[in-house]
């Protein structure tokens, strides 16, 4: 049964917003800025939940995660952040904390307790920032001031053993191979569940809070 009173189909045969056409001659000035969206702070909070996948919503790092396995999105390297050094799903899961560990269980026909190794789950929920990096630019044919988002990268912030919080930026996405992926899902609105943007519409529309932290310089 359809848990709805529509089948939903806007958003799930949706097509990214088409950028304009860019000639370097009208170029005037630009500017890379590398920006921090925090996912703990209110208006970021529909890209930080549903922290397990629930029904057809995912939260942001859950469906790049998706996108990685099942539909052919490429990760890149966090030691560059121009996306020339692919990386594998191995790769990806080491840096969201999905990794072998050892832990001791009851061997329920022997009664004794063993060690054994398990494969952790990736820690979704310890990702609570995004690192954006995106182009202001002047263009004098539209005379207007733009933007274009080059790349994501996800930051865990986790304990380790020793107590200590730490941060790690996690792996590169590039924004535009990323776009049908994006548009192609919604977040969730807390004000009309019948008009749900995409994550696409989110990032192009600029419904974020972020601070920046660097720039380009010499």
């Amino acid at each position: 049964p359809l848990d709805n009173i529509f089948d939903k189909e806007h958003i799930r045969n949706k097509r990214p917003i088409p950028y304009p056409s860019i000639r370097e001659a009208d170029i005037i000035w630009s500017k890379r800025v590398w920006r921090i969206i925090d996912l703990r702070e209110k208006v970021n909070l529909p890209l930080y939940y549903p922290v397990t996948p629930s029904d057809d919503r995912f939260s942001l790092i859950s469906l790049l995660l998706h996108g990685i396995k099942y539909e052919g999105l490429n990760a890149y390297s966090i030691n560059d952040d121009e996306f020339k050094v692919r990386i594998s799903r191995d790769d990806v899961n080491e840096a969201m904390g999905a990794t072998l560990e050892i832990t001791r269980v009851i061997n329920p026909d022997t009664g004794i307790e063993e060690e054994v190794e398990v494969m952790r789950d990736e820690r979704v929920d310890e990702v609570k920032q995004i690192l954006v990096k995106e182009v202001w630019y002047f263009d004098r044919n539209y005379s207007r001031m733009d933007v274009r988002i080059l790349g994501i990268c996800p930051i865990r912030e986790y304990t380790n053993p020793a107590g200590e919080v730490l941060k790690r930026q996690t792996f590169w996405i590039n924004y535009p191979e990323a776009r049908d992926l994006f548009a192609r899902y919604e977040v969730f609105n807390t004000g009309n569940d019948a008009q749900r943007r995409s994550f696409d519409d989110i990032f192009i529309k600029r419904y974020f809070g972020s601070y920046i932290v660097q720039e380009s310089n010499v």
